[in-house]
């Protein structure tokens, strides 16, 4: 990931700082059942060029790839320009403001959908992708956090291009070795193995935690996310609070008094809470560098992280335990559900564009969405939303982590892509973060005020009355 993980982080910073203040009035969703407005078709032989916006990292010299191959099969030259994570918001932001027609498409985050749809500047794609049957051809769950805004409305805004999710990584001598596993079902009453639910996940955290008799070097149970600048945290308690059978808000009236401090969301915060307890030192603000660092280094048997930062645990030459590294999807709750936070892209057309041009975009996106092209960008690094290819045996046996990543695929689930979603993660991070990582506050005494601020912010901005 080079150099990266650093950009990732100073993004996570400039993105927050730029969300939308709560005096900002929030433009009107469209209505769930309101007809997508039709693009008409254009006459695109005069559109020799197109222009993808994109961060810099590897899937955009992917993607670049698959552009290549657009080229030779039609003649039309796709460019993927790379901005740097830590003005890659600014840029797409300015060119919004201006009505710029510089860029024909950008594989924005998530959390954009709801700004690029609310305030003009994506086309509308519904038409377009369930007249061809694109929306069929992707996880639900990922056009549904992706490509989908308002969630259940049926209208969509982006194709999903970069799936990603949280994910885990463990050190199978570890979890293999007899004499461990002796011990282990002494302790427990069951075997050791990879674990199914978040308690044996919790008991194997517990289990090799040894500071002082550590085995193979290994000290600490488990790394999970804390970072408390952005969204790391919020990203790693979210599988907890999901799986648990709770949420941020409810997804049809976005009413969070009830719900982000439900009785559920109470013990998932103390579960987190109790899991970090087993975390190396150091990781108190801690987010996908620093897990693979923490692995990387020995002092982790497990660690959640992004599949975007697993093939340099693959790396033997990056990470020294690649030979006896597994991968795992996120376990179930008490309920028996297992959820997992959702990561990654979808593709949009820019609404400043000729009709001709967004057009031609859209013929680029008809070709990119097929199976036989979903296959080249998996081949090539890309990490499909496509299910067939998801589900091909190729695919799954590519790598060491592909089996884990399309379990997860299928069991994402996103938290807020209104437009005001920056100002919905501060008073996370402020209530939240001293409580996990230092026991500051009562659980449920922070999530009812959690549930008040967020409330106001919503009714600040016009999304609750």
């Amino acid at each position: 990931m080079k150099k990266i993980l650093y950009l990732l982080f100073v993004f996570a910073l400039i993105l927050s700082a730029c969300a939308p203040k709560a005096t900002e009035p929030v433009a009107e969703a469209p209505a769930a059942d309101a007809p997508a407005a039709e693009v008409p078709a254009a006459d695109t032989t005069g559109v020799k060029e197109l222009s993808i916006l994109w961060a810099e990292w590897d899937p955009a010299n992917y993607l670049q790839e698959i552009g290549n191959m657009y080229e030779a099969e039609t003649g039309i030259k796709v460019n993927v320009i790379q901005e740097p994570w830590g003005s890659f918001y600014d840029l797409m932001a300015s060119q919004w403001a201006a009505k710029s027609d510089t860029y024909d498409m950008v594989v924005g985050d998530s959390q954009w959908t709801g700004q690029g749809a609310t305030q003009g500047h994506y086309v509308d794609l519904t038409d377009f992708m369930t007249s061809k049957g694109i929306d069929q051809t992707v996880t639900e769950a990922t056009l549904k956090y992706y490509g989908e805004y308002p969630v259940g409305s049926g209208t969509y805004w982006a194709y999903p291009t970069e799936g990603d999710a949280v994910g885990w990584a463990y050190r199978k001598d570890l979890l293999e070795d007899p004499a461990e596993m002796e011990a282990f079902k002494a302790k427990y009453g069951y075997d050791l193995a990879i674990p199914e639910t978040w308690d044996q996940l919790y008991d194997i955290a517990e289990f090799f935690t040894r500071p002082d008799d550590p085995k193979n070097g290994v000290k600490y149970g488990v790394g999970v996310y804390t970072q408390k600048d952005y969204d790391g945290m919020i990203m790693g308690y979210e599988n907890v609070l999901f799986s648990w059978g709770a949420d941020w808000f409810d997804p049809e009236t976005f009413e969070v008094e009830g719900v982000v401090n439900s009785p559920e969301a109470v013990e998932a915060l103390k579960f987190y809470r109790e899991l970090y307890k087993f975390a190396p030192p150091g990781t108190s603000n801690a987010f996908y560098a620093e897990m693979n660092d923490a692995y990387i280094s020995g002092q982790a048997a497990m660690i959640m992280n992004y599949f975007a930062f697993f093939p340099s645990l693959a790396n033997s030459g990056v990470n020294p335990f690649a030979d006896v590294t597994g991968f795992f999807a996120g376990p179930k709750g008490p309920t028996g559900e297992a959820y997992v936070a959702l990561g990654g892209q979808g593709l949009s057309v820019l609404a400043y564009t000729s009709p001709e041009r967004q057009q031609a975009s859209m013929d680029f996106i008809e070709w990119f969405a097929t199976d036989r092209v979903q296959t080249e960008w998996a081949k090539v690094g890309g990490y499909t939303c496509n299910k067939a290819v998801l589900s091909s045996e190729e695919f799954l046996t590519n790598t060491p982590y592909n089996q884990a990543f399309s379990d997860s695929m299928q069991m994402v689930k996103d938290f807020w892509n209104i437009p005001v979603f920056g100002q919905m993660l501060e008073p996370v991070n402020r209530l939240l973060h001293p409580y996990i990582v230092d026991g500051q506050g009562d659980p449920k005494e922070l999530l009812d005020q959690l549930a008040q601020e967020q409330r106001q912010i919503l009714v600040d901005n016009d999304v609750l009355k």
